[in-house]
């Protein structure tokens, strides 16, 4: 689902995960296909290792190292989204003391290579993944009951030492290690000024459930059902364009800005609509869009470099130039950010041309 993961899934791992798939498949089914096999499939940016069962239908089983990925919280929130209407996997199966999941298989048509092969399909799909988006948002409470036992899980609030703490991956992980450069005292206080100003912007937002990573390759094609939405275990309570911008700024995947603008704001209206908002100006709806968007993407310019250096998952770098038109498009539209889009063009951007995977971010994603 994504990049491939670097690290493996030891032959111990996949072979103990195999037999316990079929000890689980036996309790549900009599008519289990023998001998059970699996098919490793490409992992996502964290730990997990997903395998296709020769199952009829097909099953996923995953193995997601518990010192690594919070299987609870996966659990947990699937079940509850589909309580509520949103299409995530069904879960046929849980240990988590081994990190291991038997889940249901969505298949393998992601939005993203859906739009890649017919971009004509775009309005149709992203009206789909906003209804589904509405659900979710829509989910009335934050508390919902735990994967196993009587306790209960809690959404975390996105609070600002959270939104700070992502921002910070930009400062500790894409200036410094990527891209060879120190900063300033001054820098880092015009970085602390531009942090500052997106958090209060984000916090002032209506707060609802957000996913996270709301996007096209977390998004499945189910024909006859809304789309299938997965990678959903770090859901939080927060702000509510933060999954609208992550779907429609996507950074794989890059829209007209006329045509991202019409789709937010259909979207906004929606909100308002159901009831998710009060009325709020077109500008000021775009306003919070813009900004949030700008946090987010200066998050994952600092996550792709760490997913680089830290995790040796090269693919994500061909994606910076697209993350960096985005930043600097927003910045630009903004008197607020004047000072950082200049220092970002003067000291930034040069060393960016000298890295192997940059291409000129002006076109990226065209």
């Amino acid at each position: 689902m994504g990049v491939a993961v670097v690290s493996k899934a030891s032959e111990k791992h996949k072979q103990e995960l195999l037999e316990w798939a079929g000890q689980q498949l036996a309790k549900v089914s009599s008519s289990v296909s023998l001998p059970l096999s699996m098919q490793a499939l490409d992992g996502d940016a964290g730990f997990r290792h997903y395998f296709r069962l020769n199952t009829q239908p097909t099953l996923l089983a995953v193995f997601a190292p518990p010192e690594e990925e919070d299987s609870h919280a996966f659990v947990a929130i699937s079940r509850y989204l589909r309580e509520q209407g949103v299409n995530t996997p069904e879960i046929v199966a849980a240990d988590f003391g081994r990190g291991f999941l038997l889940v249901e298989d969505f298949g393998d048509r992601l939005f993203y290579q859906e739009m890649i092969t017919d971009p004509g399909q775009a309005g149709k799909l992203y009206g789909e993944a906003m209804m589904s988006l509405m659900r979710l948002q829509q989910c009335p409470v934050v508390t919902i009951p735990a994967a196993e036992g009587d306790g209960m899980h809690t959404l975390p609030h996105y609070t600002q030492a959270r939104l700070r703490e992502e921002m910070s991956l930009f400062h500790q992980w894409f200036i410094p290690q990527l891209l060879g450069y120190s900063l300033s005292d001054d820098e880092r206080s015009l970085l602390d000024s531009l942090y500052l100003q997106l958090e209060g912007a984000a916090l002032q937002q209506p707060q609802v459930w957000v996913h996270r990573d709301y996007h096209s390759r977390n998004l499945i094609v189910c024909p006859d059902q809304p789309p299938g939405v997965i990678d959903f275990q770090d859901a939080v309570r927060g702000p509510i364009t933060y999954d609208l911008v992550s779907l429609l700024r996507d950074c794989y995947l890059r829209w007209p800005t006329k045509q991202v603008r019409e789709w937010a704001l259909a979207y906004g209206d929606m909100a308002v609509d159901s009831g998710l908002m009060a009325p709020v100006t077109q500008k000021g709806f775009l306003r919070w869009f813009d900004w949030m968007g700008l946090q987010r993407h200066l998050k994952v310019l600092g996550i792709f470099a760490r997913l680089w250096l830290r995790d040796g998952k090269a693919g994500y770098l061909k994606d910076l130039p697209l993350v960096i038109r985005y930043t600097l498009e927003v910045a630009e539209g903004y008197p607020e950010f004047a000072d950082f889009t200049y220092w970002f063009r003067e000291k930034l951007l040069p060393l960016c041309e000298q890295q192997d995977w940059y291409n000129d971010y002006q076109t990226a994603g065209e």
